[in-house]
């Protein structure tokens, strides 16, 4: 039964997310809140949601970028280089980007009549971002329940494994790589260094497909 809605950015890991659980999403959605690399992503989530005949849309989110602080919305010379523990890449935190996401989709899934709302955040993120976390998602989930007439709730299926787990389950599922976005910059290629981009490579490597992505270095 497809009762669900996704959130899908076009990167690695909701990607795979939409294609094993294809069967349950009515719909796709991608936020543009104006981030660096949302112009690279948008069109890969919009290809694979085409690719599987599920219905995809685009919201603006402009405010956030007009009015929050974070390297992630201010050029891609504010991007920094280095892996996730560096303390400088709590920059790239969109403060309660999730939450306002999450709040978006839970009132377009109960006007759509759907009764769950799919994420893809994964253990990986939890020490950098906030809104990624288990006790964040089980009480947004929560929130959202009680906030809606169908009440609504949040699907995390990877919360606890790593992007090396979701790389497998891709594989398995045939999932082109190549057709998905990761680097906070958002130029031309992947630039190689800064933390997403490193997270991704060691990501394919360990679940052992090749990585046909084109970087700077």
């Amino acid at each position: 039964m497809k009762n669900a809605l996704l959130v899908l950015s076009g990167g690695m890991d909701s990607t795979t997310l939409l294609y094993e659980r294809a069967s349950e999403i009515s719909l796709a959605v991608s936020f543009d809140y104006g981030s660096n690399h949302n112009g690279r992503e948008i069109p890969f989530a919009k290809f694979h949601c085409e690719k599987l005949g599920i219905e995809h849309i685009t919201i603006p989110l402009k405010f956030m970028h007009d009015y929050f602080k974070s390297s992630l919305l201010s050029g891609a010379d504010a991007i920094p280089e280095g892996t996730y523990a560096d303390e400088n890449m709590k920059s790239t935190v969109v403060p309660f980007r999730n939450g306002i996401m999450l709040s978006v989709a839970a009132g377009l899934a109960e006007s759509r009549g759907l009764s769950k709302v799919m994420m893809a955040n994964h253990f990986g993120d939890h020490d950098i971002y906030p809104d990624c976390r288990k006790e964040f998602v089980d009480a947004m989930s929560q929130a959202m329940s009680a906030g809606t007439y169908a009440n609504i709730t949040i699907d995390a299926p990877y919360t606890l494994i790593s992007k090396a787990d979701i790389a497998r389950r891709g594989k398995s599922l045939g999932v082109d790589y190549g057709q998905t976005w990761s680097c906070y910059k958002g130029g031309k290629v992947h630039c190689g260094k800064c933390a997403t981009c490193l997270e991704r490579k060691a990501a394919l490597a360990e679940a052992g497909i090749e990585d046909a992505t084109e970087y700077e270095v």
